[in-house]
């Protein structure tokens, strides 16, 4: 039998049961590595997802704690789809992504794992790239650790606005 080695993973199966109140508020005012941020704005906060999709797998939350839509300003919707854009563009100049996933999760039954404080999930998908491992065994593979995809991120989105 072959094994997979992950060893990063324990930290996450560890944290699971934490609870760190609302992660985008900790990731406002928190460390960058450690919250897996990699853009700050006036209103928005770009970070990477600690249990991604894919990697890459970030997503943009306003800055305010609020946990509706249709409650945001106009000025944080356009910051927060601004910040979409702009880590689209860094992650296909690092990792040629074929396609992106955007979605918001609006409300428990809707998926949201988070439903007090609104986000937008940004996935880099590639073709091909749903493989065994998540049919057979319930696993993702990633190819890199998250703090490393945080890093190259945080620096190509930073190039891209020099």
């Amino acid at each position: 039998m072959k094994q997979l080695w992950a060893p990063w993973r324990l930290e996450y199966i560890k944290s699971a049961d934490e609870d760190d109140g609302c992660i985008f508020c900790a990731a406002v005012a928190g460390d960058d590595e450690e919250r897996l941020v990699v853009h700050r704005g006036a209103l928005a906060i770009a970070l990477l997802n600690k249990y991604p999709y894919s990697s890459g797998h970030f997503m943009v939350a306003p800055v305010r704690h609020i946990g509706e839509y249709s409650e945001l300003a106009a000025e944080e919707v356009l910051e927060l789809h601004r910040f979409a854009s702009a880590g689209m563009a860094a992650l296909g100049q690092l990792d040629a992504p074929h396609g992106f996933n955007l979605g918001w999760n609006l409300g428990r039954s809707a998926g949201a794992g988070v439903v007090d404080h609104v986000h937008l999930h940004v996935v880099p998908r590639w073709g091909g790239d749903t493989n065994f491992m998540p049919v057979l065994a319930d696993v993702k593979v990633l190819p890199e650790h998250l703090a490393e995809t945080r890093l190259r991120l945080a620096e190509a989105w930073q190039a891209s606005t020099d």
